[in-house]
């Protein structure tokens, strides 16, 4: 990482800033992913002195997460792009304190929206060193992605079920039919009152499945405008904070950082 001027500080090099009484010192404990999988444990506690709180957890992956080995740009466009490579003795990632659970009972830290590939994908740098803003910018680049992943994936099934709700209807139509010309007691006026009934039913249900598809079609072209947008910001300013994040303080305003707060003793 290029030097900067420095605003995150290690609270181990912070001899007057502690830990909180009311916060567990998470240093040490395990932290796991989207599915419960450890890939690190924390090593320390990144703050912002002006802010006076925790911004990160510095966690150190295991060996796991450098075995993976993903390409981290192996599905884009320009697949000749590379930011970055993961070198040896780069095995640090850092987390912003908004984005994970504090387990106190168990003693361990969970994210839910960071899984082990996007860990595994996340430039990483060595314990110790200067996170910068360009650092910073790649890492919530990186976690953003994970994030647009999970709700493609979350669309595509929504896509799918919508696709078989009209056999579900079908289905149904011909049970209530097979109802109706087995029952041989009702009369038939009571009869074409029901199949009335049912043919509005039908219109319904054409009506709604018509609606749900013109709902899912619409968000999948917004999806792909925002999409579009992005890919087309992160190709023109992908390490430049001075386009895509603040360059001060107020880049800690985001919902990532959320999280628990430290105090000066």
């Amino acid at each position: 990482m290029k030097e900067q001027k420095k605003h995150l500080y290690y609270l181990d090099e912070l001899s007057d800033y502690k830990v909180d009484s009311h916060y567990a010192d998470v240093r040490g404990w395990p932290v796991k992913d989207h599915d419960n999988r450890v890939i690190g444990k924390v090593d320390n506690l990144l703050v912002n002195k002006n802010l006076m709180k925790v911004v990160y957890l510095d966690v150190e992956v295991d060996k796991t997460i450098i075995d993976a080995d993903y390409d981290p740009y192996s599905n884009s466009k320009n697949s000749d792009v590379r930011e970055f490579v993961n070198k040896e003795g780069e095995n640090h990632v850092i987390v912003p304190i908004g984005m994970v659970h504090i387990h106190e009972d168990q003693k361990y830290v969970h994210t839910e929206s960071i899984d082990h590939q996007t860990f595994a994908e996340t430039k990483r740098f060595k314990t110790g060193d200067n996170v910068d803003r360009d650092y910073e910018v790649a890492v919530m680049d990186s976690y953003n992605r994970d994030r647009d992943r999970h709700h493609n994936q979350q669309t595509s099934e929504d896509s799918h079920a919508h696709k078989e709700s009209p056999y579900r209807s079908d289905r149904d139509a011909d049970h209530t039919q097979q109802d109706l010309n087995t029952d041989a007691e009702w009369s038939e006026e009571r009869r074409k009152l029901e199949l009335e009934r049912h043919k509005l039913k039908e219109e319904r249900l054409k009506l709604e499945e018509e609606r749900k598809k013109l709902e899912t079609e619409r968000k999948r072209r917004d999806l792909n405008k925002d999409s579009d947008k992005s890919n087309d910001a992160d190709r023109e300013n992908r390490y430049s904070s001075d386009k895509d994040y603040p360059s001060d303080d107020s880049f800690y305003d985001r919902g990532e950082f959320d999280g628990v707060n430290y105090r000066n003793s």
